[in-house]
């Protein structure tokens, strides 16, 4: 059975049209409302941050070898009515690895880390949106790192999605109900 997706009227597109388009498409993009969403390089700060998650969910995966850590635009497939992919900064995945393929469900621990496009009353309800897709998919911690702002980690997770903890420099933050075990000082988003 095809899957479609409802488009502005006389245009249906499957889902697996979209999806092998989306492994065409130069750069980072995700499937959103029947669309492939490119998005823009990041810079420097956001990517540094990015690249120190990285660093540190590696070592974890290493000691642990609880899953897999992954960068960023890695593409994750999901089964939503408004979204079929996610493509966050940083993550940290248990199930089934898929070779060449994009990996099958959703991250356990989804990092997205703010760029300077990403503030502002239409950038907050899509990047709540977006964490509201996480947690249907299945992730259980979704960060949301601001680098501009003095909560510079906000930890949302599944069982409690509108209440973040949050942590700020000179704190060790966690993603305990995802990775227990597994901490990361904020100061290093910053080297």
């Amino acid at each position: 059975m095809t899957l479609l997706i409802e488009m502005p009227p006389t245009k249906k597109v499957s889902v697996e049209s979209l999806i092998e388009k989306l492994y065409r498409t130069e750069g980072k993009a995700e499937i959103v409302n029947g669309e492939i969403i490119e998005f823009m390089s990041t810079g420097d700060k956001p990517g540094t941050a990015a690249a120190n998650l990285l660093v540190s969910l590696k070592l974890f995966q290493r000691k642990t070898k609880l899953g897999i850590a992954y960068g960023d635009n890695v593409g994750f497939l999901v089964d939503l009515p408004n979204r079929k992919s996610f493509s966050p900064d940083a993550s940290f995945y248990t199930n089934e690895r898929t070779g060449m393929k994009f990996l099958q469900g959703s991250p356990i621990l989804a990092i997205e880390v703010r760029s300077e496009n990403d503030y502002g009353k239409k950038a907050e309800e899509a990047i709540k949106q977006k964490r509201h897709d996480y947690f249907i998919a299945g992730t259980k911690v979704v960060w949301d790192v601001d680098l501009l702002s003095e909560n510079v980690i906000e930890s949302y997770s599944y069982d409690n999605p509108d209440t973040p903890q949050i942590f700020k420099r000179g704190e060790i933050a966690n993603a305990e109900s995802a990775l227990p075990n597994w901490t990361f000082e904020v100061d290093e988003l910053f080297e």
